[in-house]
C-alpha cells in the first residue's frame, strides 16, 4: 500500500504536501492525546518586554559574576 501512496504523494503540488504533512502530525498527535495549537485561538507567551524585576536578577548575577574574578 505505501509502495502505492509514496508515487502518488511525490507527484503533489508543494501546498497539497504540506497539507498531508499538517494532516498526518494532527492525527499522530490526536493518535498520542497530546493537543496542538488549534487556529483561532490565544495562547499566552512570556516575553521579556517590561521584565524589570528579571533585568535586576540578571544584572545583580553578573554583578556578582565580576566581583568574583576580580578578586
Amino acid at each position: 500500500m505505501i509502495t502505492e501512496l509514496l508515487p502518488k504523494v511525490q507527484a503533489l503540488p508543494r501546498a497539497d504536501k504540506l497539507r498531508l504533512m499538517q494532516f498526518l502530525v494532527f492525527e499522530f498527535a490526536r493518535e498520542e492525546g497530546i493537543t496542538l495549537l488549534q487556529p483561532d485561538e490565544e495562547y499566552p507567551i512570556w516575553t521579556p518586554y517590561d521584565a524589570f524585576d528579571a533585568a535586576d536578577t540578571l544584572l545583580n548575577a553578573l554583578k556578582e559574576e565580576q566581583i568574583t574574578y576580580a578578586s
